[in-house]
C-alpha cells in the first residue's frame, strides 16, 4: 500500500468542492481526519450542530466507500502521532483564519515538512484568499463598498465536482466513536433545534435551492421583516463549511433572472469580515476604532441577566433572545436591534455580547460576529456612525408591523392588539386586563427608558469624539 495523505477535516463537512479532499484523492489512500481541538472554545449551541453534522459526513464519506475518523487533543500533537502511526506521506488542509488556528497551522505546517511530510492547504473557506483583495497600495480595505467593488472584478474560482469514490487504507487505530467526543450536553435540551435544522450537504443544497427559487426575488426588501421568513439560514451550513460559499455563488451567477446581487453583498462582506480578521487579529476582543479603547462602558449586571435572558420590556428585544435561544439563531435586523440595544441603551461592552452570541449561535463565526458587533457598537473601521441608535420600538413597529414575530416568540403578548404589541408599557389598564398581562409579572417593564438611555449614550461618545 502506498504511503496515505491524511486530509485535515475542520469546518469543511463536505465532499462537494473540498479542494483538500479532492487533491489528496487524485493521489491515492486518503484519511480523513477530524481533530476536536480542546484547546478551542465552542459554544454549547454550535457543539450541538457540530456533532449533528459529523455524523452525517460520516455517513456521506461511507457511501463513497470512505469513512471519518476522529481523535480529540492538542491538534499538533495528535496529528503528529497519526502520521507516524500511519507512515503518512503527506498532510492536506483547507485553510482557517481564525488568528490562533491561522498561526499554529503554520507552525504545524513547518514541523511537518521539517520532518520530510508534505503539507499542502487550500482555499476551501472563502471565494479567495483574505490576502487577495487591497487597494493599490497594497494595504487591506477598511470600507466595505470599496472591497465590494474590487471583490466583484475579479474571477472566482468554479466549485470543484463532488467525490464519486474515495480510496482509504486498513488501519489498525480506529480513533474514537463520535460520542466521545462529548459535544452533546447532558441535558437535552436541544429538541426546539432539532426539530427546525437538518444537518448534512444534501440538506444544504436543499436549503439553498429553496431559498433561491422561492424567496430570492423579495429577498432585498424582505431580508428586514424577521416575521416573512425571506431570509436564507444558510449561515449555519457555511459556519460548518457543510456548503462552500463558491457553490453558493456561482450557483447565483448562473442565475441571470433573478435580483441576485444583494444576496452576493451579504457572501462579499462575510469575505470582508475575513479581510479584517486576518489582517487585523485582535479584532475580536479590541476595537477596530483606537478611540473607542477609552470608552466608559458600564457594568450593569442586572441589565445584562435581563437581555440574556430576553426579559427587557422591549418585546422585539426579547423576541429576539427568546429565538437564540430556542433555536441557536436569530433574524439578521433582529441581531443588530439586540446588539444596538446591549451596547447602546445598557452601554454594555460589545465584547460581552459578542461572546454570548459566540456561545448560542449554531451559525457561530468568529469574523462574521466580530464585524458585526464592532459594526453596531460604532467602534468598526467601516461601522455605523456612533449616533445611529436604535430605537426598538420604532424598529419593531417598521419590521414587524403586525407583531408576528413578536407573538411568535413571546406567547404572554399574543393576545395584545397590534397598538401595543410593540410597547405593552404603553396599554391602558383595561387592554392588560383583558389579554391576562399584569406588567412586572406576566411580562417585565422597560428596564430603561429609550430617551433617556439615548441621551445617557450620545454623552458617553461625546467624551471619546
Amino acid at each position: 500500500m502506498k504511503n496515505p495523505i491524511i486530509v485535515l477535516i475542520r469546518e469543511d463537512l463536505r465532499i462537494h468542492d473540498h479542494p483538500a479532499l479532492y487533491a489528496a484523492c487524485q493521489e491515492g489512500h486518503v484519511i480523513p481526519l477530524y481533530i476536536l481541538d480542546e484547546q478551542a472554545s465552542l459554544g454549547a449551541a454550535k457543539k450541538w450542530w457540530l456533532h449533528r453534522n459529523i455524523e452525517t459526513y460520516q455517513h456521506t464519506l461511507q457511501s463513497i466507500n470512505g469513512r471519518l475518523w476522529l481523535d480529540k487533543g492538542k491538534v499538533e500533537e495528535v496529528l503528529s502521532r497519526w502520521v507516524k502511526n500511519t507512515n503518512a506521506k503527506a498532510v492536506y488542509w483547507n485553510r482557517k483564519y481564525n488568528p490562533d488556528i491561522y498561526q499554529r497551522d503554520r507552525t504545524m505546517a513547518q514541523s511537518l515538512s521539517s520532518q520530510g511530510i508534505q503539507v499542502k492547504t487550500f482555499e476551501g473557506t472563502l471565494l479567495l484568499p483574505p490576502w487577495k483583495i487591497k487597494k493599490e497600495d497594497g494595504t487591506p480595505y477598511k470600507v466595505y463598498s470599496a472591497y465590494y467593488r474590487s471583490l466583484r472584478k475579479e474571477e472566482i474560482p468554479k466549485p470543484l465536482p463532488a467525490l464519486k469514490r474515495i480510496e482509504v487504507p486498513q488501519l489498525q487505530d480506529d480513533g474514537m466513536a463520535l460520542n466521545e467526543l462529548d459535544l452533546l450536553p447532558s441535558i437535552p435540551w436541544f429538541h426546539i433545534m432539532e426539530s427546525i435544522w437538518d444537518p448534512g450537504e444534501e440538506a444544504a443544497f436543499k436549503r439553498m435551492s429553496s431559498f433561491f427559487t422561492k424567496r430570492l426575488h423579495d429577498y432585498s426588501e424582505g431580508r428586514d421583516f424577521p416575521g416573512k421568513g425571506q431570509h436564507s439560514t444558510l449561515s449555519p451550513y457555511l459556519a460548518l463549511g457543510v456548503i462552500s460559499v463558491r457553490s453558493i455563488y456561482h450557483t447565483l451567477i448562473d442565475m441571470e433572472s433573478k435580483p441576485i446581487e444583494p444576496f452576493i453583498k451579504q457572501l462579499i462582506w462575510r469575505e470582508f469580515s475575513y479581510s479584517a480578521l486576518l489582517h487585523y487579529p485582535e479584532s475580536p476582543t479590541r476595537p477596530l476604532n483606537e478611540k473607542f479603547a477609552e470608552f466608559h462602558w458600564q457594568s450593569d449586571e442586572e441589565g445584562w441577566k435581563q437581555w440574556t435572558r430576553g426579559q427587557t420590556g422591549y418585546p422585539i428585544v426579547d423576541a429576539g433572545m427568546r429565538e437564540l435561544w430556542a433555536t441557536g439563531f436569530m433574524h439578521n435586523r433582529v441581531r443588530m436591534i439586540v446588539a444596538s440595544f446591549l451596547t447602546k441603551h445598557l452601554l454594555i461592552p460589545w465584547q460581552r455580547g459578542a461572546e454570548w452570541f459566540l456561545d448560542t449561535l449554531i451559525d457561530a463565526d468568529l469574523a462574521n460576529n466580530s464585524m458585526g458587533w464592532q459594526w453596531v457598537s460604532g467602534s468598526g473601521f467601516d461601522a455605523a456612525p456612533y449616533f445611529r441608535i436604535f430605537n426598538p420600538t420604532l424598529q419593531s413597529e417598521k419590521f414587524d408591523k403586525e407583531g408576528t414575530y413578536i407573538r411568535m416568540w413571546l406567547p404572554e403578548l399574543s393576545h395584545l392588539p397590534n397598538r401595543y404589541i410593540h410597547k405593552p408599557s404603553d396599554a391602558p389598564g383595561d387592554v392588560l386586563k383583558s389579554t391576562d398581562i399584569t406588567l412586572g409579572v406576566d411580562y417585565p417593564y422597560p428596564v430603561v427608558d429609550h430617551k433617556a438611555a439615548r441621551k445617557r449614550a450620545l454623552e458617553h461618545y461625546e467624551e471619546i469624539k
